[in-house]
């Protein structure tokens, strides 16, 4: 059982603090609720008897904050091609509430993004994921909103840049100007 002011994550809602333990009638029935004061001044009600099964748990440590952030600095696991299979994946990635999990979908999702854009509904699910992570980073690093999600897309470009460079993409490396006015170097260092 929780108490009051702990922070804990809630499993598609992200993390927050217990501002109250309430009983409750809703629909003829008595039960006390959790109270969850979420980021934006959202609060939601958790049955006690029942939380356990929705994956209520505690919010990571700085150790484990960490960790979250070397999986943000890995090259993206392998995905689905599919975009359904894709997003059906990941959406069982960010409803487990695994930490590392959703780091991995911010970051498979983010490199997608990066390589090809993606769909209206991984848009969402990133933009989603990613607010998922923030605020359990946000309460585990005692850290402001702006400054985890600066950290998170600092921690994604950068190994972005080292696993997807430009020939891992097969992207050409020569100006736009080279590919319409071909131009031969190799005559200019013997001529000088």
């Amino acid at each position: 059982m929780y108490n009051v002011g702990d922070k804990v994550v809630y499993p598609m809602h992200g993390a927050g603090v217990i501002d109250s333990i309430e009983e409750k009638e809703i629909l003829g029935e008595k039960q006390s609720y959790y109270i969850l004061k979420m980021p934006g001044e959202v609060k939601v009600m958790v049955p006690i008897s029942t939380a356990e099964q929705h994956g209520i748990r505690n919010i990571i440590d700085k150790s484990e904050a960490e960790k979250v952030f070397n999986v943000l600095e890995q090259d993206e696991t392998e995905m689905e091609k599919n975009w359904n299979k894709r997003y059906r994946d990941n959406m069982e990635k960010m409803k487990s509430g695994n930490i590392y999990e959703i780091a991995d979908v911010v970051r498979n999702l983010s490199f997608k993004q990066k390589e090809k854009g993606l769909s209206t509904g991984e848009k969402k699910m990133l933009h989603n994921a990613k607010q998922i992570l923030v605020s359990e980073l946000v309460l585990a690093e005692h850290a402001s909103q702006d400054e985890v999600e600066e950290l998170v897309d600092n921690k994604i470009n950068t190994s972005f840049a080292i696993f997807k460079t430009d020939t891992n993409l097969g992207v050409s490396t020569d100006s736009i100007v080279n590919k319409f006015i071909p131009f031969d170097d190799t005559n200019t260092s013997t001529n000088m």
